[in-house]
């Protein structure tokens, strides 16, 4: 399985988010880490793929389906080495909605979620890199 195919929200997960029993909690960034915030999440999951990195190893990466955006989470205080088209940091001072549980909501979806209480972090340099590679072969 690739990235870019964990973007397909498979009929299962749309009628659990049509049910409405799902919760949702703000959680702040900057602390445990950063995140980088890529639109579109196409682009953001072409990105992951592009740098490699295992979709199978539990990084902690997060759809909003509605605002068509990524969350991939790196490193505390990491995420301002991140420059690149389509990206943007939520570090100090910020907030992002997490799922409370493994489908959570068409605005927060885990894509990758975390197994670990201490799950692994992709670098954010690495990924910024990645994400402007791709940019430039899409050209």
């Amino acid at each position: 399985m690739t990235w870019a195919g964990k973007r397909a929200v498979d009929a299962r997960t749309r009628g659990l988010w049509a049910k409405g029993n799902d919760s949702t909690r703000w959680s702040r960034c900057g602390d445990a880490w950063d995140a980088l915030v890529i639109t579109p999440i196409g682009l953001g999951l072409a990105a992951l793929d592009r740098m490699g990195a295992d979709v199978r190893r539990g990084y902690p990466v997060l759809a909003d389906h509605i605002r068509d955006r990524l969350y991939v989470m790196v490193p505390a205080d990491t995420g301002h080495t991140a420059q690149g088209p389509g990206m943007r940091v939520l570090s100090r001072d910020q907030q992002l909605l997490l799922p409370c549980t493994e489908h959570g909501t068409a605005a927060s979806h885990w894509i990758s979620a975390p197994r670990d209480s201490a799950p692994p972090l992709l670098p954010a340099d690495d990924l910024a890199l990645a994400l402007r590679e791709v940019c430039r072969l899409k050209g």
